[in-house]
């Protein structure tokens, strides 16, 4: 894909050693299935000015959705909106997941 994206190591890099933020794409009820720890939902579809982003745009953004495509189109909008730094995390969550990455639920 055009963002190229990155691993989850890399993913986790970012978030632990560049204040990089964590960014879940997927839509409300996707999220709340199962997520991240720490992410942030901004659905796909809100992201364009979503207050939520960071002001800082030199900020690492660490995009993630449940397969990685919603993301890798989410890191090539924002790098458009000056987010330089915006990628999307390859595989998605269900690479997170592989990885032993801690995924949180929301209660129902």
């Amino acid at each position: 894909n055009a963002g190229g994206g990155v691993g989850t190591a890399e993913a986790v890099r970012l978030i632990n050693r560049e204040k990089g933020v964590l960014i879940d794409v997927s839509e409300p009820a996707e999220f709340a299935a199962g997520h991240a720890v720490g992410a942030r939902n901004i659905p796909f579809g809100s992201l364009e000015g979503a207050k939520e982003l960071p002001g800082n745009k030199t900020l690492p953004l660490v995009l993630i959705c449940p397969t990685g495509a919603r993301a890798g189109r989410a890191a090539g909008l924002l790098r458009k909106a000056g987010h330089e730094k915006a990628t999307a995390v390859s595989g998605g969550l269900a690479a997170w997941r592989e990885a032993g990455l801690p995924v949180d639920k929301k209660p129902a």
